[in-house]
């Protein structure tokens, strides 16, 4: 058993590390008080490719795997979160379901472009009636000719105003519940698609750099061969992609925790009291002490559940175990972390006020907390 990341995964660690404190932790307060999304950035992660972590090499991607886009997420999201999850989603939500259930011409159609950042991935399954219950989508394809028309309301869709691509789930049987769910691949180039209008966009209490929006199907036309799988698949694909992207946002979670803990431990150095460093205290040495802690078993879920998806070996329970905890363990080191910056913490001189409200999210998407607990649950009772 061996925990140490391999050469090659630790070269790519420290590109990832490089690339985040070069260019984006001095930019993202920035990009989170104005909140506008990071394009430069995502520009140069493709560049590095991380933008096809989850792609085949025929394809133009580098194929390799989840628990490398995991150890790159987590450098990422330390710096700046709303890039973080821009890049998970386009790997995990999109990338990955195209690659694996995708026909020959989907995938040379849209994966180069993908894994070149030509253009990007988004994600829609949400609806107004339908979070945590994903199988009640009220939007409704219908088959017409050789193309569908789509007619309904998504919401929560990360990237969807800045995206090429966006794998969108609708109702194509409405006598069946989960099984009458189809995923269509929406091509915004394709000018059929001008029946997709963006809606509201969110205006969010975190990951404000990353873009947030309602998209409207006013009789949107899809290609009957853009459906991805068959006809009906939908739910089953939307499960099995759900798996890569909590491990995603997982990661996530453990690269803001760590930017708590970073910035607690500079803090604490630093912050005079009675005479001498706060960090010299043990009320603030027990603090950071659980916050390390907790982290690091957060980080071995997270990659034990990416190792096992990489393997082709279910994960459903392990991804979910992943999530729980890390976001769990994220939510409270920002809690600490403000706490030990104390009344400074509580504003935006100092970043930890920006990773509570980051952190926040990752116990909300890609299935709330309790789902989490119910998936795990259900494993163990059969």
């Amino acid at each position: 058993m061996h925990f140490a990341l391999e050469n090659e995964l630790d070269l790519i660690r420290q590109t990832a590390a490089e690339f985040a404190t070069s260019e984006l932790e001095p930019n993202a307060a920035r990009w989170d008080a104005e909140e506008r999304f990071p394009r430069e950035a995502i520009a140069k992660a493709a560049e590095l490719g991380f933008l096809g972590m989850t792609v085949p090499e025929a394809y133009g991607g580098s194929e390799l795997g989840n628990l490398a886009l995991c150890v790159v997420l987590e450098e990422l999201n330390r710096a700046c979160a709303s890039t973080g999850v821009t890049v998970s989603v386009h790997n995990s939500l999109v990338c990955t379901p195209l690659a694996k259930f995708g026909t020959e011409a989907q995938k040379q159609k849209f994966l180069p472009g993908l894994a070149s950042g030509e253009i990007l991935g988004a994600y829609s399954l949400t609806e107004p009636q339908a979070g945590s219950d994903a199988a009640n989508q009220q939007t409704f394809a219908e088959r017409r000719g050789d193309e569908y028309v789509i007619n309904g309301t998504k919401i929560w869709v990360t990237s969807g105003d800045e995206a090429g691509l966006v794998l969108l789930y609708a109702r194509t049987d409405r006598a069946e519940r989960s099984k009458g769910i189809s995923a269509f691949l929406v091509d915004r180039r394709d000018p059929r698609s001008a029946g997709l209008r963006i809606g509201t966009k969110e205006k969010k209490m975190g990951i404000r750099g990353s873009s947030t929006v309602e998209l409207v199907c006013d009789d949107l036309r899809v290609p009957a061969d853009h459906v991805l799988g068959k006809p009906g698949d939908g739910f089953k694909i939307a499960l099995d992609t759900l798996d890569g992207g909590r491990i995603g946002i997982a990661s996530q979670a453990v690269g803001i925790g760590r930017a708590c803990l970073e910035a607690s431990i500079k803090y604490s150095k630093e912050r005079q009291q009675f005479g001498k460093a706060i960090g010299d205290f043990q009320a603030i040495q027990w603090k950071l002490a659980d916050m390390a802690t907790e982290l690091d078993a957060a980080r071995l879920l997270v990659h034990r559940a990416a190792w096992l998806r990489d393997r082709g070996e279910r994960c459903t329970a392990q991804a979910a175990m992943a999530k729980l905890f890390a976001s769990k363990a994220a939510n409270r080191a920002a809690d600490e972390a403000v706490q030990i910056h104390g009344g400074a913490g509580y504003t935006t001189d100092f970043p930890v006020e920006r990773f509570f409200r980051d952190a926040r999210i990752t116990e909300i998407y890609e299935g709330a907390t309790d789902i989490q607990r119910l998936v795990i649950a259900r494993s163990l009772l059969g």
